[in-house]
């Protein structure tokens, strides 16, 4: 399997390249992580003049305080190859693949990074939005595991799936099964998945139910669309103080003498696995880099 980083990925948020002011903002911001968009966000006659503010943009903030992910469009595409160079240019922690159907459209773009000596920290992301994308969600997650695929994390895209879907309302209750799909695909071969938008930004309640439910159903974050939904992003789908406490506890008890062999330990009443040990690093390790340590 691929060495994947660890990456708190509670709130992705999207940019609009072609968006001067909201380009120089985004350094500012206290998502974990910044989707800048060159495919939907960007009228075509806008496309050239995005990605040139993109590359003075990252040349400005060679470092930055969060995760930062350029969308391109289809290498298929008009757009595509143009908005891969100069991706590729910027030297972003990720690319974002629009309408992954099949696992090649990763490989594609995975051996043109290859082909022009990319460094390997340059991850890729694939976007789930099409019924394709749900037939094929094992495939194109086990590619994961293909030596130089660098596939990372999976995002959902709800608007176009229900589109090509023909959903006639608003609703996600009828893409839940589909999701849990995506989430099952993910997890089975180690990649991170990220909740679909949601597209009411001042319904602050509705905003917060759907960051609970995608919590519960075990995504690790939400992508956003307006930077007042960081917050709520963060509180939902961040290690609460109880989980910590919990971890920490795993933790420092197998870490005592007598433990440190075993394969199963009793803890406050409960049983105790060294799968749970796994986890519980995990977690502490997330809080860390939550907390900037």
């Amino acid at each position: 399997m691929n060495s994947r980083p660890l990456r708190p990925r509670r709130s992705v948020l999207y940019v609009p390249a072609a968006n001067e002011k909201a380009v120089a903002k985004s350094e500012t911001l206290a998502c974990d992580a910044v989707i800048y968009d060159l495919e939907d966000a960007v009228a075509p006659a806008a496309k050239d003049e995005a990605r040139e503010r993109l590359r003075d943009h990252f040349k400005a903030y060679r470092n930055s305080p969060h995760e930062r992910i350029i969308r391109i469009n289809a290498l298929s595409s008009e757009f595509g190859p143009e908005d891969f160079l100069a991706a590729r240019a910027c030297k972003p922690d990720a690319l974002l693949i629009p309408k992954v159907d099949v696992p090649r459209d990763i490989g594609d773009v995975a051996d043109m990074l290859a082909e022009t000596d990319a460094a390997d920290t340059i991850r890729l992301w694939a976007m789930m939005e099409t019924p394709k994308a749900i037939l094929n969600a094992a495939k194109i997650a086990e590619w994961g595991e293909t030596p130089g695929s660098r596939l990372d994390c999976l995002v959902i895209g709800a608007n176009d799936l229900a589109k090509d879907l023909r959903l006639p309302g608003p609703g996600r209750a009828e893409l839940m099964p589909l999701m849990m799909e995506l989430i099952v695909a993910a997890r089975a071969f180690g990649l991170d998945i990220i909740d679909a938008v949601f597209n009411a930004f001042r319904d602050e309640e509705g905003f917060a139910a759907e960051c609970a439910q995608a919590a519960a159903m075990g995504f690790d974050g939400k992508t956003l669309i307006h930077p007042m939904q960081i917050e709520g992003a963060n509180a939902a789908f961040g290690v609460s103080a109880e989980r910590e406490a919990i971890a920490a506890a795993i933790v420092a008890a197998f870490d005592r003498p007598e433990n440190r062999d075993a394969g199963v330990i009793g803890l406050d009443g409960r049983m105790v696995e060294r799968l749970h040990l796994e986890e519980a690093r995990r977690t502490l390790a997330l809080v860390a880099l939550q907390r900037g340590g």
